[in-house]
């Protein structure tokens, strides 16, 4: 049996990031309003955190399921990329809390993590 890559594990490990993220608020929006702060739309909290969910599980799949492909690595800094610009503006203008700066750094890690292993998977073994 081929063992799982190491983007494979990265991917994994963002899945689950993102599913335990995106399920938190959920099935407990208390809590995750008492750590990341007041919510002005509830409903748009609902909708991120449907997404990433969904997210978490097709990136957790591809990783356990050996198919970390092109796609993958797009959806994988994509996201990463995107919740990182939201993550650092709204934090700048103070509209939601510096909690979401945490969150920018572990997505900007995610990043170069993929942009290293992903990059070294495709160029292959090295030739001696």
């Amino acid at each position: 049996m081929n063992r799982i890559s190491k983007t494979g594990w990265l991917s994994m490990l963002q899945g689950i990031f993102y599913f335990v993220t995106g399920v938190w608020p959920l099935l407990h929006i208390e809590s995750f309003i008492w750590i990341s702060g007041h919510k002005y739309d509830i409903w748009l909290v609902e909708t991120v955190g449907i997404l990433l969910t969904i997210v978490g599980i097709v990136l957790f799949s591809a990783g356990i399921n050996r198919r970390v492909n092109d796609e993958t690595f797009l959806l994988a800094t994509g996201c990463a990329a995107g919740l990182t610009v939201v993550d650092l503006y709204y934090a700048g203008i103070d509209r939601i809390w510096n909690v979401y700066m945490l969150d920018a750094v572990a997505e900007c890690i995610l990043i170069v993590l993929w942009f290293m292993l992903f990059r070294r998977e495709k160029a292959g073994p090295a030739v001696k």
